[in-house]
């Protein structure tokens, strides 16, 4: 008398769909967080407001509303701006250049500017009025 049955169940644990499972949840959670974490697009120097008044000497850098350029209320051809620039700032320890532009000024303009101190890593801050 044969007692057993025709069909063989394996007692074997199969793993494949749990390595699945576990590169699905690795990918999920590598881009969660690629996009949660905030990069900026900017790096800038902000001035600090701490009420002491600190003798660092600053070049003025201003455009008016005819894109007319001017280091310290002298007007200077933007061919020339990076040049004088250099030769403004070559006698300072530290490069600082305060930019003022003008209400409805083309943000070009003010980039321009921008590159020039980035290329000759001068430290730039965008003057504005207070509220």
């Amino acid at each position: 008398m044969n007692i057993r049955g025709r069909n063989k169940i394996s007692a074997e644990f199969n793993m494949s769909s749990m390595t699945d499972i576990v590169f699905l949840l690795l990918i999920f959670f590598m881009v969660a967080i690629t996009t949660m974490t905030t990069t900026n697009a900017l790096d800038l120097v902000l001035p600090n407001a701490d009420g002491q008044s600190g003798a660092i000497e600053t070049v003025a850098v201003s455009i008016d509303n005819q894109s007319s350029y001017f280091i310290d209320k002298e007007q200077v051809p933007s061919e020339v701006l990076e040049e004088m620039l250099q030769q403004k700032l070559a006698n300072q320890e530290e490069h600082n250049i305060v930019l003022h532009v003008a209400k409805g000024v083309p943000v070009e303009d003010a980039v321009f500017v921008m590159d020039i101190a980035y290329r000759n890593n001068y430290k730039i801050v965008l003057a504005v009025e207070p509220k």
